[in-house]
């Protein structure tokens, strides 16, 4: 699998992680679980290293922390996880809450979701960062209706990681938001590459084109996940997905060549 630099390091990270809203919520079915160990195990087999979770996403966190424990995997695993709630104290209790989940002492990635609070807690992440608790520190959205503050956020601030959406359904962080993060110096998550599953709907019932086999792609979802990986500022994408197989094809789409963006005019 391809990697790209983490711009605030200059270490390398796998360009397909995974994302654990939803179909790693299984705290409740026990019998699920193994299933999601086989996905992370996918991830890790295809080269792919970055998990994506949150306190927002239910179980996920201790389900990610149990399977990777179960499987001796954490040294394997790229840990992204967020705060998501109001005040200092708050924040710092549910970040030891998601440490104890996850099972881990560092956490890679900590992120502020969805803006909530983001000035405490970007205070209370810095700290942890010089504290060693941490690596890395961002924030987080996944609509295009927040990135006028999204990017407020990113022209005052400094960051390590900007996590967002885009996909062929949503272009918009592609005017302002992708060329922000290139120049500040900030490594993008993309979150929804699908669309939210729009995208997907739309082409499953339409054969792949000939141009596909000529940038490597076997499948949509992997069409879909190189149209983002063309945008150069992206450094991962996280589709979620609770089904192994899905998650080997998704890591393919890291691999071979990616196109410009200019490749897609007329195609999608």
């Amino acid at each position: 699998m391809h990697t790209r630099t983490i711009p605030s390091s200059g270490a390398a990270l796998p360009v397909i992680g995974c994302g654990t809203w939803l179909g790693f919520d299984v705290g409740r079915r026990p019998e699920e679980k193994p299933s999601r160990g086989e996905v992370l195990q996918a991830l890790f087999d295809a080269g792919g290293t970055v998990v994506d979770s949150s306190p927002m996403y239910g179980s996920a966190e201790a389900v990610v922390g149990e399977l990777l424990q179960a499987a001796d995997a954490r040294g394997k695993a790229f840990i992204a996880t967020k705060v998501w709630t109001s005040g200092r104290q708050a924040g710092i209790d549910q970040m030891e809450h998601s440490m104890a989940l996850l099972r881990t002492q560092h956490i890679d990635l900590l992120q502020v979701h969805n803006l909530v609070d983001w000035r405490t807690h970007l205070a209370t992440l810095r700290e942890w960062k010089a504290q060693g608790r941490i690596s890395y520190i961002g924030v987080t959205h996944y609509t295009e209706s927040a990135f006028a503050e999204l990017e407020q956020v990113m022209r005052t601030e400094t960051l390590d990681f900007v996590q967002l959406n885009y996909s062929v359904e949503q272009r918009a962080a592609a005017d302002r938001l992708l060329p922000l993060a290139a120049g500040r110096g900030m490594a993008v998550l993309v979150n929804l590459p699908f669309g939210g599953g729009k995208a997907v709907r739309m082409l499953r019932e339409r054969p792949l084109p000939g141009w596909a086999a000529d940038i490597g792609c076997e499948s949509w979802n992997q069409v879909l996940l190189k149209f983002v990986l063309s945008q150069p500022a992206v450094t991962c994408v996280i589709p979620g997905t609770s089904n192994p197989r899905h998650m080997r094809d998704n890591a393919r789409a890291g691999e071979g060549d990616v196109p410009p963006p200019t490749f897609w005019q007329g195609k999608l």
